[in-house]
């Protein structure tokens, strides 16, 4: 088993798991340092008016981590824990995840310390605009592009969208996850969870599951979680467990998943659904199930609970939802893991259809774009594979060798330093 510390800040994680891949791919000194070095990182207050008339200023974040093989891509985040540790994490991740996917962007990530569910529209909106106008100088088609992300959305990205014109014209591609009336993309809204059917699929018959009857647990209900259930429901998966942050619901015959969307449509919430039990949320992550999908936060499996994990296979839906010391333990109990820069890299796939309809003024139909999406998915899911095998190392850290290789060639292409 690698020696990890048992306590790792997110970012350290990253870096981890990207030195692990650079001693196999014989990174040296130089380049690692260079790749492993934010390009930039902005700090900027947002002060805003709330609705009892107090000023509040909240803190935002903007990690552009490298952008060697494009203009930086990368979600933008709105939770209580943002701090610049876990934004530079999930920059690094987006810069790996699209070398991945092989996709001509690189990696950012942002977000602003906050709790919408505590905020009224008009309150977030405020938010929105203020942080736009105070970080939007970074921001560009061909520099920094932002997407959706945990508490964000495409009603959020219209307004980013709207900010940014009114300084420098209209400018559809300075986001991506938009509505489609504003240029936004047909399956760009399901292309999280799409991709996360697909690779669990190909995994699936890797690991001699058959999807057909699998049983599946999915920590995480929202636009991931949500779509993920939808879609393995339809390929015949069993989903016996959901859970979100209001409850865990639990039917070992397999949940009813199109009454389940339908229930939790009005609220987004889960909580109130009578055709299952609740169990405890813990206890999600430690059934016995074939295929457990935590598509939530990051680090809910972690020493304390990775010799409890009965899955067969974890496919990580969310952004490092195991964490390192956990994924060695994991790897040696022979639990298949599924690494989240490939898993859920559909959403930043679709992110680049988008961007390039922008581009081109010219929308594409859903059907095209659904196949384009698998398309890629199952080729960057085949070159994960092959290398895993020839290499005789996890999927993880395949997944992270082929991703710094092509960076690695763009840096050293590009020269300068």
């Amino acid at each position: 088993m690698m020696s990890v510390p048992e306590k790792i800040s997110s970012y350290e994680n990253t870096n981890l798991l990207f030195d692990v891949a650079a001693d196999l791919v014989d990174l040296d000194e130089d380049m690692r340092l260079l790749l492993k070095t934010p390009f930039r990182e902005l700090k900027v207050e947002v002060p805003v008016r709330m609705e009892n008339g107090r000023l509040k200023v909240f803190i935002g974040y903007r990690v552009q981590h490298n952008g060697a093989r494009g203009p930086m891509k990368g979600g933008l985040r709105y939770h209580a824990e943002v701090d610049f540790d876990e934004v530079r994490s999930l920059a690094s991740l987006m810069t790996w995840k699209t070398a991945l996917v092989n996709i001509p962007f690189g990696g950012a990530k942002g977000g602003i310390t906050c709790n919408p569910q505590l905020m009224s529209d008009a309150e977030v909106e405020r938010l929105t605009r203020r942080f736009t106008s105070r970080i939007g100088f970074a921001f560009g088609v061909q520099r920094d592009i932002p997407a959706p992300d945990m508490n964000t959305n495409a009603q959020i990205m219209a307004w980013i969208m709207d900010q940014y014109g009114s300084r420098y014209g209209h400018t559809p591609g300075i986001v991506t996850g938009k509505p489609l009336a504003l240029g936004g993309s047909p399956g760009r809204e399901a292309a999280t969870g799409r991709g996360v059917s697909i690779i669990a699929a190909e995994a699936a018959k890797e690991f001699g599951i058959e999807m057909k009857g699998a049983r599946v647990a999915i920590q995480g209900f929202g636009n991931v979680g949500s779509f993920t259930a939808r879609f393995l429901h339809e390929q015949g998966a069993s989903i016996v467990a959901i859970g979100d942050a209001s409850c865990t619901l639990y039917n070992p015959e397999g949940l009813d998943v199109p009454a389940l969307l339908e229930h939790a449509a009005p609220t987004r919430s889960i909580k109130g659904f009578e055709s299952a039990e609740i169990i405890a949320s813990d206890e999600l992550i430690e059934l016995d199930c074939d295929i457990l999908i935590p598509a939530a936060l990051g680090g809910v499996i972690n020493l304390e609970n990775a010799q409890k994990i009965k899955a067969r296979m974890v496919v990580e839906a969310a952004n490092s939802p195991v964490t390192t010391v956990a994924d060695s333990i994991l790897n040696d109990r022979g639990i298949h893991i599924v690494p989240d820069i490939l898993a859920n890299a559909g959403g930043v796939t679709v992110s680049y259809f988008e961007w390039v309809q922008n581009i081109q003024v010219f929308t594409w139909t859903e059907e095209e774009v659904n196949e384009k999406l698998r398309r890629i998915m199952t080729r960057a899911y085949g070159d994960v594979v092959a290398l895993m095998k020839s290499a005789n190392t996890t999927m993880r850290t395949a997944a992270f060798m082929i991703a710094i290789q092509r960076v690695a060639e763009a840096e050293r292409l590009r020269g300068g330093f």
